[in-house]
Order: C-alpha cells, then structure tokens, then sequence
C-alpha cells in the first residue's frame, strides 16, 4: 500500500505546484514552503512512519531520494531546488515500515549524557535551611543517565494515547515548564481542570507532595498520573511499557540509566522525577545580587524587596514564600481567593471543611514567566496578583494567618479572626513589587540545552 503526495519546483524556482494529494496516513500531514536555496517540507505524523522521498523529471519514472523515519511526530526534510522542470514526492509505503528508530537517529544526544546530577549551586543554596527543603528521596538519586532518560520521555509523545501530546506540551520550557493557557488541552482536545503549575526548582517543595491538591505524595507518584489520566493522556502503564519496549533507542537509554534494557512504568516514573528535579534555578538577578546586598538591583527593585520582606509597609509575601528558594515552609495554604471555593482544593479530596480552600504554593522562581496564576490561571499578569494581595484577598474561615490583619498569634494562642489583611501600598509601591519579582527569572535554565527538546526532527 502506497499513499503519496506528489509536489513540484518548476524549471528551479521555488513556486510549488501540487501535483496530487492522494490520501495520507491517519491524522498525517504534509506542508511545503519555501525555504533557504529551494523548500521545506514538514511532516506532522503521530504515527511516526516511514516515508519515502522521491523525484522525477517527467512524472513517470521516479528515483528514490531517502527514506526517512517520524521520529515524534514531525519531521522536516530540506530539498534544493533542481535545475530545470523538477518533481518531487512524498508518500507513506507499508513496505519500509520496518524502519526504526535508534539512539544515532531518533534523538541528538552526546556520547556522555549531559550534567544532571551535581548542581553547581552559588553558597547562599548550600546551606542547611535549603538541603532541608530538598525532597529527592534516597531511593531515587538524580544521575546523568537516569535524568537524560526522563528528558526524552518528558518530550516523547508516545506517553499519550494518540501520540500527540508529552509532558512538555503542558509544561513549557520558555513558560517556566508550565502553560501560558489558564487549562491544558490533552491528547483528544478535552481541557484539564486546573493550571498547569510551573515546574522550576520542583525539588525544593519540603513536604514533597505533587499536584495543586497534594494527591500525589511524592514526585515518583506524580509523574505516572497525567499519563493514566483520562483528559490528559488516555494511556495505561502497560500500554506504555509495550509501546516504548518497541522502540531500539529506548532500549539504549533504559540500559545506559539502569543497568539493562527493561522497560518498566517504575523506571519510567524514576526517571521522570530524576529530570523534574534537575530543573534547579539558581541564576538569576537575585542569586547575583545575594553576595553583593543587592547593590545590582535598582532602587525600584530594592524597593519591591523591602515590600516582600516586610522592611516598608506591612506586606507578609516572605511568610508563605520563604527562603532564597521562595517557597513554603512544611504548610498548605488558604490565600483568600474566594468564599466559598469553587474548587476546593485538599478539601476537594478529604471532604473536611477545614480544608477547604487549601493547595499547594510554589516556587517564586521563574514566576514572571509562568503566567496565568493560581490553581485556576485566574489572573493574566503579576500586576493583577500584586492587586489581588493588596486589596482584594476574601475572609474564608480557613485563610491563612500571614493575610489575616492584627499581629501573629503567639505559642497556643488561637488565630486572629479571618479579617483580610489589607497592605495598602501606592502604585508605585505595586510596580516595584513587581519589578522585584521580575529579578526571581532564570532564562538560564529555561534555555539550557539539556532541558530542551532532544528529538531529531530533521533539519
């Protein structure tokens, strides 16, 4: 069975001409473009299959050219333009299907995988407070291998049941590895329920539970859910394990993490949460300015430090996003977004009323990139976050003590009344909280090479 698109460049020109289009593979399809000395074309094939590229100078006798394998779904395939009247195809054969993907082909990696496992942290991210927040169990150290394996699994869309959506797809590097859309579309085009949270600095959550709701209890857990999830992915654990044993280069990348070349929905997990955890931050404006007092800053963005910290006005940020990690102590919390909630939260799972309201809070770090904010992406900016914290925080029975007004209960006395705290800072004041929140973003580590995408789509 031949299924071909036939396409032209006439007398050398880069002018296409569509010769035929005769059916594709299921959900494939092809593209033409003009493109550096003659034209592109791009395949979209979630069914990563073999094509073959031929030409002709007459439209009857044809000359095979390559046959090239999908590796992940699309592939881009460079053609110089001929001399004279030129014609070129590319078709879907059931005779090549036997091409498969191997470790040279499928994936551009180096010979020894990237540095994934010793984090050259500044000093200010040595000390105890933050290897006390550090939630990597001694069941599952990151290696090199290991968080190279769990890379090429974030980016492979074969995790989803049609092969069309990957970790990555909800969790972008360039965002932060969180989504830009306040919900995710997954693999049949149903929306997740919730925002994709930004995954920077992940390994630094003390209490080590995953999702805005903490139903996975660890980052192992959690990497398996989206996965088996109904919207998100549609696949099941052994459907996986089969369908990534079928594929060479994996057998490669399970051997080189682990020693042989099984594949299993454990391995899978252990190497997702190796890669999650290598995502550390440690570049920014910030972390330059620690052991110089912040003398880079400007005076706006020392301004919004002082606000943070507490130093001018009466601002509590540092009290749930503590640390040069800016993140929570061993606590959930209720931030006052609504009464009642429309989604609970924690409360959604244990039906308490006590927890209501309560999720989850990251990491500062990358913030400015990771917009829309809170569990629902209800707010579009961090200028409208900074608003909602000044003046628009509701009285819930459940809201956390730093956003309650009055003074801080002591040791066993019970929590000032649920009467929001109101900061009351000027636009100015606003403007440079969020210029210092800007100075948290570490486009060093959302560019880093051994974070990006590792397929080979063609050139």
């Amino acid at each position: 069975m031949k299924r071909s698109t036939t396409f032209a460049i006439v007398a050398g020109s880069v002018g296409l001409a569509a010769i035929s289009n005769a059916q594709l593979p299921t959900s494939s399809s092809l593209a033409i473009s003009p493109g550096g000395a003659g034209f592109r074309m791009e395949l979209s094939d979630p069914g990563n299959h073999a094509w073959r590229m031929e030409q002709s100078a007459n439209l009857r006798d044809w000359t095979l050219v390559t046959t090239t394998k999908v590796h992940n779904g699309r592939f881009i395939y460079q053609w110089a333009a001929g001399s004279g009247n030129t014609y070129y195809r590319a078709g879907y054969d059931a005779n090549v299907q036997n091409l498969t993907s191997t470790l040279l082909t499928a994936v551009k990696l180096a010979a020894t995988p990237a540095n994934y496992s010793v984090i050259p942290l500044p000093p200010h991210l040595l000390n105890g407070q933050i290897a006390g927040q550090n939630n990597t169990p001694a069941t599952n150290p990151t290696t090199d291998p290991g968080a190279e394996l769990g890379r090429v699994l974030f980016y492979d869309k074969r995790l989803s049941f049609n092969q069309t959506v990957s970790c990555s797809s909800c969790h972008q590097a360039e965002h932060g590895f969180s989504d830009p859309r306040p919900f995710s579309p997954g693999f049949a085009g149903g929306l997740t329920s919730r925002n994709s949270m930004g995954l920077t600095s992940a390994r630094y959550y003390v209490r080590g539970h995953f999702f805005w709701d903490e139903r996975a209890n660890t980052l192992e857990d959690q990497v398996l859910q989206p996965i088996q999830n109904s919207v998100e992915m549609g696949m099941t654990l052994t459907a996986l394990n089969t369908r990534l044993a079928a594929e060479p280069f994996y057998a490669d990348l399970f051997q080189r993490a682990f020693g042989t070349t099984a594949v299993t929905s454990n391995r899978i997990s252990l190497a997702l949460a190796q890669f999650v955890r290598s995502i550390v931050s440690y570049q920014t404006k910030f972390d330059q300015g620690v052991p110089v007092n912040f003398s880079n800053f400007t005076s706006q963005e020392n301004l919004g430090r002082q606000i943070f910290n507490g130093q001018v006005g009466n601002a509590t940020c540092n009290a749930c996003h503590g640390s040069d990690n800016f993140v929570p102590g061993n606590v959930v919390n209720n931030n006052g977004l609504e009464n009642p909630y429309i989604d609970k939260g924690i409360g959604e799972l244990t039906g308490l009323p006590q927890d209501e309201g309560l999720f989850k809070v990251p990491s500062l770090r990358n913030i400015a990139l990771t917009a829309p904010y809170m569990h629902d992406g209800r707010f579009a900016t961090l200028e409208q976050v900074v608003e909602f914290y000044n003046s628009g925080v509701v009285a819930h029975p459940n809201l956390s003590v730093p956003l309650r007004a009055g003074p801080p209960p002591g040791p066993g006395q019970p929590p000032p009344p649920a009467v929001p705290l109101r900061l009351n800072l000027t636009a100015g004041q606003k403007a440079a909280l969020v210029d210092f929140l800007k100075t948290l973003t570490d486009t060093a580590v959302t560019t880093d090479p051994k974070f990006q995408d590792p397929f080979n789509y063609g050139q």
